[in-house]
């Protein structure tokens, strides 16, 4: 009767896209999402400058996202570089922006109730009022940070 040997690790590098699906698989992407929550703060920081900007910013709320996204932009590449900060100041920053990104929401869904017709010209309204949906796009990046932090870290082997 045969046995088959027992496989051994080689030397041979591990490819960076099954090293990356192997880290996934296990819950370990913290490092990475932490990453992708600050460019997708900055990101989304500046684009709603941008649209805010053009609204002329006629309520001093609309600052908010503004400056929450530098906040998370550093707290990402803090859970990025730190376990520590990824376990603090991500999942800190990551709540504030999912916080105003709710009351974004609320206040957009507000906006296009006061424009004349409100919700009973509902199709010209969302399409000419605030964005309805922008907001939840910025809870989405929130929310990226707040499972970063509960996520392991990657394996660097």
């Amino acid at each position: 009767m045969s046995t088959v040997p027992a496989p051994t690790r080689d030397s041979t590098p591990v490819p960076v896209l099954d090293r990356l699906v192997r880290n996934v698989r296990h819950g370990r992407f913290e490092r990475t999402l932490a990453l992708l929550t600050a460019a997708g703060s900055l990101v989304t920081a500046a684009e709603v400058y941008l649209e805010h900007d053009r609204a002329g910013f006629g309520n001093r709320m609309m600052w908010w996202p503004v400056v929450l996204g530098p906040v998370g932009a550093v707290a990402g590449v803090a859970g990025f570089a730190s376990r520590r900060m990824a376990k603090t100041a991500l999942p800190i920053a990551s709540a504030a922006i999912v916080a105003n990104g709710l009351q974004g929401t609320y206040l957009h869904t507000r906006g296009i109730a006061q424009k004349p017709g409100g919700w009973s010209m509902a199709r010209y309204n969302v399409e000419m009022g605030p964005p309805l949906f922008a907001p939840l796009l910025v809870t989405m990046v929130g929310g990226m940070g707040l499972v970063a932090a509960v996520l392991r870290r990657e394996d660097h082997a």
